[in-house]
């Protein structure tokens, strides 16, 4: 199975992407980018709203070299940065239910171990769970951002503007194990 050296690995909030990515980087020799670790800054400042001109020279920076496995999605953005260098693109559309328990003992253990984060940021727990206040809540994001998220991929899939890409969508942690394993199988051009 060949994916090639240039990777973004997609998805919703706490699907796997940076543990997938870093995985793949190791696996191919290739440079692991966070494009959180890029986006945040103190305060949880990000500049995806703030200055996305910026944003998008720091994903160009991060993508310059041959070989990359990119996490995160920032989708519109990393369309204008990066996708045109891309070979594959690997799509974690992983179920609600999944998600909503990775995020909440994701948080929770960063919360209370006071995990430092991108930017500088720490964990906020409880916030996630305030689904009333919209998208400061983890919670609300991913059962808001679901459908809509995986209606604009498959959008993108078909889209003709895109169809030098290969797209691989894995929907399940027992499929994203079994990819990792074939590609192991494989030597690494």
């Amino acid at each position: 199975m060949q994916i090639g050296r240039r990777i973004h690995v997609i998805g919703n909030s706490a699907s796997g992407k940076s543990t997938l990515a870093e995985r793949l980087a190791l696996l191919l020799d290739a440079d692991f980018v966070e494009l959180d670790a890029l986006n945040w800054l103190p305060n949880w400042v990000g500049l995806n709203e703030t200055n996305p001109e910026e944003l998008l020279l720091r994903f160009n920076e991060a993508t310059r070299g041959d070989r990359w496995v990119v996490a995160g999605s920032y989708t519109q953005l990393s369309k204008v940065a990066f996708w045109s260098r891309l070979d594959t693109v690997i799509w974690l559309d992983l179920p609600v239910y999944v998600l909503l328990w990775r995020v909440l003992h994701r948080s929770w253990k960063r919360w209370r171990s006071k995990e430092l984060l991108w930017g500088k940021n720490v964990e906020r727990f409880w916030p996630h769970l305030a689904v009333w206040r919209g998208e400061d809540s983890l919670v609300y994001w991913i059962l808001s951002a679901q459908r809509r998220k995986r209606n604009a991929m498959l959008s993108t899939i078909a889209d003709p503007a895109w169809k030098e890409i290969g797209f691989v969508r894995l929907t399940s942690a027992r499929e994203i194990e079994e990819f990792v394993e074939k590609l192991e199988a494989v030597p690494t051009p």
